[in-house]
């Protein structure tokens, strides 16, 4: 790496450093504030001296998450549709773009195929006309009403589909030559070569459907089958806590304070996010770069 050694060239680093780091902190600073929210006592949170800190450490707010049991059934069912859902959306992303990424004489459809996917992405039937068809084909209160609606995620078909199209040509042509089909292509070259991409749309479809909230309201007719995001959207929106707890678990609201059990359990729910990132970072810096270098 050339290092710049002008005056302009080491102000840019520096801005841009700077830009940086504000960035980042933007980020991350709301989750430390969540945290030391749920790590405090209710009066140090009631009287604002809670920034980034806790003020009277406690684990109250955490023994009051463990004690709903509604919680952890919503966070069940969230991982329930993260997992299906997920697996469904990869494996028809990966059977859509596949075939659009090739230009073969027998498929002459294919940019008719590949227009019918962009439409559906700038126009869209509505709400209404979205729930009366899952409500007709009888998927309500049920996990799969959370995840066959997207089951085609275009966006992600279409950022595969430009991936796949940047692959050398020659490399499907050789395994022809060899005598593989189309199956042996995609699962011995094309998912091999493909890792960062996919990488970066199981990200993607994993944090869709981990923060989907609005869904789960509509289509579940009973609260105790909302996923995670939605039965916190309803904690978030409740105006008294304890009124709505067992007089047993009411008794920890005398050391903790609405906000602090909101608190606790929205970190919790996105902890799991938190954890996944990590292991996918470096997919997302080696997709960055791929192809921009070659030796």
């Amino acid at each position: 790496m050339i290092k710049p050694t002008s005056w302009s060239g080491r102000s840019f680093n520096l801005a841009n450093y700077a830009l940086l780091t504000l960035l980042a902190a933007l980020c991350f600073l709301p989750i430390v504030h969540v945290l030391a929210l749920s790590l405090s006592s209710k009066v140090q949170v009631a009287a604002g001296n809670v920034l980034f800190w806790p003020r009277d450490f406690t684990w109250a707010s955490y023994e009051y998450v463990a004690s709903q049991g509604q919680f952890f059934r919503s966070m069940g069912i969230t991982v329930q549709r993260v997992a299906l859902g997920t697996a469904i959306n990869l494996a028809l992303t990966l059977l859509c773009a596949y075939p659009l990424s090739k230009e073969r004489r027998d498929f002459r459809l294919r940019s008719l195929y590949v227009w019918y996917f962009v439409i559906t992405i700038l126009f869209g039937g509505g709400l209404i006309p979205w729930y009366l068809t899952i409500k007709n084909l009888d998927l309500l209160n049920s996990i799969w009403a959370l995840v066959l609606p997207g089951a085609v995620p275009v966006f992600n078909v279409i950022l595969l589909l430009n991936f796949f199209r940047r692959l050398p040509k020659e490399m499907n042509e050789s395994a022809r030559m060899d005598g593989a089909g189309d199956w042996r292509i995609l699962f011995s070259i094309y998912i091999p070569l493909s890792t960062p991409a996919l990488a970066t749309i199981t990200l993607f479809t994993v944090v869709g459907h981990w923060n989907s909230w609005f869904d789960g309201l509509l289509l579940m007719n009973n609260p105790a089958k909302y996923p995670l995001s939605s039965y916190l959207q309803t904690v978030i929106t409740m105006p008294d806590l304890s009124k709505f707890t067992d007089p047993e678990t009411a008794r920890l609201f005398n050391r903790i304070s609405d906000r602090t059990a909101r608190a606790a359990q929205v970190f919790v729910g996105m902890l799991p996010i938190l954890l996944v990132y990590p292991f996918l970072q470096r997919y997302f810096i080696h997709g960055i770069v791929l192809g921009s270098v070659k030796e």
